[in-house]
């Protein structure tokens, strides 16, 4: 599963802002913007959601901008990839929430697809994951791909 641009994006701002607002220093989102040469309206977008969501809070006035509402330390990436609206889930199927399939298979005939179970486990792999690394992980560069296995099927 891939992330979209809105969860990739919202968390290289926090890291850049975790990274930049040292000792509570509040971070102008047009430096974020130049520094990961992301789109600065796309970024107030962002930072509205993350501000809603308790994430970050904003600093008005000269030398204003935006600081971490808690430590990197204590802030899964999970959380902010969910404050900006992103799913974890990586199936059509929707067990809960609202619309037509709502506790029905993503089949037409309301069956769950032939490969529902795949993933939906890998959803949940990816939800645990970005669950147990933090901000503060991130930018201390603690998080290393693992080694790529090679699968041979039979």
């Amino acid at each position: 599963m891939k992330l979209s641009t809105r969860g990739r994006y919202a968390v290289m701002a926090m890291a850049d802002l975790a990274r930049h607002g040292d000792e509570g220093r509040a971070v102008c989102l047009a430096d974020i913007a130049r520094r990961q040469e992301i789109s600065l309206a796309y970024l107030e977008q962002l930072f509205g959601l993350l501000r809603r969501a308790g994430l970050v809070s904003s600093v008005r006035g000269p030398g204003g901008g935006y600081r971490l509402a808690r430590s990197a330390d204590a802030l899964p990436i999970a959380d902010i990839v969910r404050a900006v609206d992103e799913p974890l889930h990586a199936t059509r199927c929707h067990a809960s929430g609202t619309g037509p399939n709502m506790g029905k298979g993503c089949m037409a005939s309301g069956e769950q697809c032939l490969t529902h179970n795949l993933w939906a486990a890998l959803g949940s792999e990816i939800e645990q994951f970005l669950t147990r690394v933090s901000l503060g992980d991130v930018i201390a560069r603690r998080v290393r791909p693992t080694e790529r296995r090679q699968i041979e099927l039979a």
